[in-house]
Formats: structure tokens, sequence, C-alpha cells
């Protein structure tokens, strides 16, 4: 079985993954994605062998977490997510949990996350998750198939709860590195999802533009997603980018949801010319 997203994720790449993946190098060193979220973009990479080695991360601690589980103990989730069942009653009972155990804290997560609204994750100020519960026919709580697989791929992987910057540090001309951070937002009621108690805002986006600047002086191909607002047109208009169409399906009002425009900025193909037009050398 192709190991395959385990999480529904707002904002996930699946539907764009060939817009992006082109953007790569066929031959990686290191792949880096500091905003792992649900990794469409990492397990297609995987699936078509493009990287030797890996390193995911995210600042949110309970999704790496989850992560290292089904890297390590993926038997033990399987058995976890066994025992649960979909009920409004079940999703609150789990959502009110605190687990102390590694495993019941990943199955936890992940069942939040297959029974909640639209799959969202969200939590407020104090850390707390707190989407309702959502409404569906019959979702599948436990795909035992799927997390074997991905335990597979996840085996060499180096996980850690970092800030996007550290992570990116080490990376060379060979490697290339991912960035789909928390979106700007589109409108001021557009805050669908806070992924963990701290806000990523205006300045560290503009933090991240400087990190992509950075890494494409050097030569290291990297990928940059986010939403088409004035902030990322004024952040990466002297870096190649483009304009891409995506549905996306959070917007409570169902009225409100469809495509979005969504922008792709990337490193140069020839990393000298890059580093010559930003006036600086690699």
């Amino acid at each position: 079985m192709r190991a395959e997203p385990i999480l529904k994720w707002a904002g996930g790449k699946r539907q764009l993954l060939s817009e992006i993946l082109r953007h790569f190098p066929e031959s990686i060193d290191t792949y880096f994605e500091p905003f792992i979220g649900g990794g469409a973009v990492f397990f297609e990479l995987a699936e078509q062998k493009r990287f030797r080695r890996a390193v995911l991360s995210d600042q949110n601690a309970e999704l790496i977490e989850l992560y290292r589980v089904v890297q390590s103990d993926v038997e033990s989730l399987i058995r976890e997510l066994s025992k649960m069942h979909y009920s409004e009653e079940e999703y609150y009972r789990v959502r009110a949990q605190k687990p102390r155990s590694l495993v019941r804290r990943a199955a936890r997560m992940l069942y939040l996350n297959r029974t909640g609204f639209n799959g969202l994750y969200r939590v407020n100020r104090a850390g707390e998750f707190n989407v309702p519960f959502g409404r569906y026919v019959s979702p599948r709580i436990c795909d035992a198939e799927r997390l074997r697989a991905v335990s597979q791929i996840l085996r060499d992987v180096k996980l850690e709860v970092a800030d996007f910057e550290s992570v990116v540090r080490g990376a060379k001309s060979r490697d290339a590195v991912y960035l789909d951070p928390p979106y700007v937002p589109v409108s001021e009621t557009a805050r669908f999802a806070e992924y963990h108690s701290v806000q990523f805002d205006a300045a560290a986006h503009r933090r991240l533009a400087g990190v992509f600047a950075k890494l494409m002086r050097q030569g290291t191909a990297v990928v940059l997603s986010n939403s088409d607002t004035p902030l990322t047109r004024e952040l990466y208009s002297e870096f190649p980018h483009q304009v891409l169409l995506a549905r996306r399906n959070i917007n409570s009002n169902g009225t409100r949801r469809g495509p979005v425009q969504e922008l792709l900025a990337f490193s140069y193909a020839d990393a000298d010319a890059g580093a010559r037009r930003l006036g600086a050398t690699a």
C-alpha cells in the first residue's frame, strides 16, 4: 500500500502536488519540511524515492509526537484506535481527556482529527483543542494498513519539535526545503486554525521570507506555499512565483467554499543567477 497522509489537514496539498513537485530536483540529499502538517508533499516525494534522508518538524509538539508513535510503535497505536467508536458523546469524552501515555495521546489526536469538524486542528490560547464534533456517515477511525505503510516510510526520518529557522540551518546546495507555514489570513475573519497557542504573525512571515532568500542564495532548492495576499505578494515579489487555484472546504458557511488563490514561490533553476539578482553570493 502507498504511504499517504494519515491526517486530514486544513490547507492540505494533495490537489496541488504535481505543480509543487515539479519545482524540486529529481535527486535530493536531505529533504527538510519544517511545517509538516499532513505531509502530502513529503509522502509523495518518499514514494518517488527522490531523497536520501528527511528531516520533518513542526512547533506543534502533539503532531510530532503522533508521527513518532507511528514511526516506532504503530501496532500499539492500531490496537488503541481499534477500541474507539464514532459518536458525539464519545467525541467530547475523548476531547476532554489528557492521556499520560504517548500512544493514547497519539490515538486521541488521530481520533479527533478523523471525527472532528472538517478535520480542523485548532487550539485556544491555553493550548486546549477546541474543534467541535463533525457529523459524518461513517468515518474511518483506524486505517491499519495505511498506518503501517506510513510507519515504514518514517522509519529513518528525523522528527523534531523546533522553529523553522533552526531546522533548515544545516541545509546545503544538494538539499531541498518545502515551506508550508500557517497561511496569512485572507481576511480578518479567516483564521480557521491556530496550530498551537503562539500565533504565526506578520513578523514570523517576514522572518520566513528572509530564510527563503538565504536558502535560495546558497543554492538550496526551496519551495513555499502561502495564501495570495498583499503581504505575501510583497514578501515574494522578487522571487519566481505563480498563483494557483485550490479548492478549500474550511468555511462553516458552505456558500463561501470553493476555489481560492494560493501563492507558490520557488528558487531559481540557476542558483548563481538567483544570487546575483538578490545582490549576494552563495
